[in-house]
């Protein structure tokens, strides 16, 4: 251990101006939401449409700049499972959106 090289498991470490712009990002992809829901001078659709858009980018600022997650060679394991979990997740969650909504449709009386 003479060397000064240090290990760190193969984890991606990020600079402080990469943390000090993702948390940045993150607090206006947060602040966008509330301003708007908080005002109230949006449609409803609208602020419906603006607050997943920014949860969306949200995600993938943390991704990014948090989780340090890119298209290198060295994080293709972390993208593929990332990718996984995200079909996973939006196969039960519209599932379950998909099945609750027949069962409302089907449970409705005079039908």
């Amino acid at each position: 251990m003479g060397n000064n090289a240090q290990s760190h498991g193969g984890a991606a470490h990020g600079t402080v101006k990469e943390y000090i712009v993702g948390l940045i990002l993150s607090i206006v992809l947060t602040a966008i939401p509330f301003a708007v829901v908080m005002n109230g001078g949006v449609s409803s659709g609208l602020t419906l449409v603006l607050i997943l858009l920014c949860a969306i980018a949200q995600v993938f600022v943390q991704l990014v700049f948090f989780l340090h997650m890119n298209t290198s060679s060295e994080q293709i394991w972390n993208t593929t499972s990332a990718v996984f979990i995200v079909l996973i997740v939006a196969i039960v969650v519209l599932g379950s959106i998909w099945i609750m909504q027949h069962l409302n449709h089907n449970m409705l009386m005079g039908h």
